[in-house]
């Protein structure tokens, strides 16, 4: 008030001491002429350092999974980040409209499986197509193959990894269960539908031009271009495969999932089954 006072004062031209001012209305003269200073808040380097160290490794990683990562607080974590301002850089939000879908969710493990595909560069073999197979529950990677070749060859090796790597071998399974795909013409063809069939699982296929609809898989595969296949150069198709095939490991056994509660995709499976 006072300062508001002795402006309009000088924009009058009357010029008159802040201290006969404060006389004037006996006000303190010290709560008009102290400016509060807030100290730069303060980072333990015992956290911050390996905090650090992590995403400069996983550049990608929120601040829930470092904590889980390292053992730290998750609130500590986040207080680090936003003084730092190591937040993870988010996507932009598009405004197409969102048609109401199906949610590819399970209540069981080997209740309902997703399968997609995507395109990954290998160097001199160029284009190289990866194949992956989710268990919608435990949102465990179940079988992934990464091939030259994008025909229903490449789907269908990825199905059986799963079906092998899940009940431990190759065969009909004793109870049918979904198996969620898009429209493409690799799931839609004779040999693919066939093979499903002749292992006990039964085909969901999403609407036409509705990729929400399989939103798991898709999740899955944006993660692991974010984190594994954008981040390197790959200079042929074994490179990629031993580089994939690692962080799959890492994501299946290691790496936390928000929606598990923070459990790997193999604690999860273990509780579950």
């Amino acid at each position: 008030m006072i300062r508001t006072l002795h402006e309009g004062l000088l924009a009058d031209g009357i010029k008159v001491p802040l201290a006969k001012l404060c006389a004037w209305f006996g006000v303190p003269r010290r709560t008009v002429y102290y400016k509060p200073t807030k100290a730069a808040p303060k980072v333990d380097a015992r956290f911050a350092e390996p905090i650090k160290a992590l995403i400069e490794k996983e550049p990608s990683f929120g601040y829930r999974t470092v904590a889980w990562l390292l053992g730290f607080n998750k609130n500590t974590v986040q207080r680090i980040f936003q003084i730092k301002g190591w937040q993870v850089r988010k996507r932009p939000i598009g405004m197409r409209p969102r048609i109401e879908a199906v949610p590819s969710v399970a209540t069981a493990p080997n209740e309902r499986w997703s399968t997609d595909l995507c395109r990954v560069w290998s160097g001199r073999d160029g284009w190289t197509t990866l194949a992956l197979v989710i268990d919608c529950h435990t949102r465990e990677l179940l079988g992934w193959h990464l091939s030259r070749s994008g025909k229903s060859t490449t789907a269908a090796s990825a199905l059986e990894h799963a079906l092998i790597n899940r009940f431990g071998t190759l065969g009909k399974v004793t109870r049918e269960f979904l198996l969620r795909c898009d429209n493409g013409l690799v799931f839609t063809s004779h040999k693919y539908t066939a093979l499903v069939r002749s292992y006990g699982l039964k085909q969901e296929f999403i609407t036409p031009h509705c990729p929400q609809q399989n939103g798991m898989v898709e999740r899955v595969i944006r993660t692991i271009k974010e984190q594994c296949i954008h981040r390197q150069r790959f200079d042929s198709i074994q490179h990629a495969t031993r580089a994939i095939g690692d962080w799959i490991s890492f994501y299946n056994n290691q790496r936390p999932h928000q929606s598990l509660d923070m459990k790997t995709p193999a604690e999860a499976f273990a509780l579950a089954a």
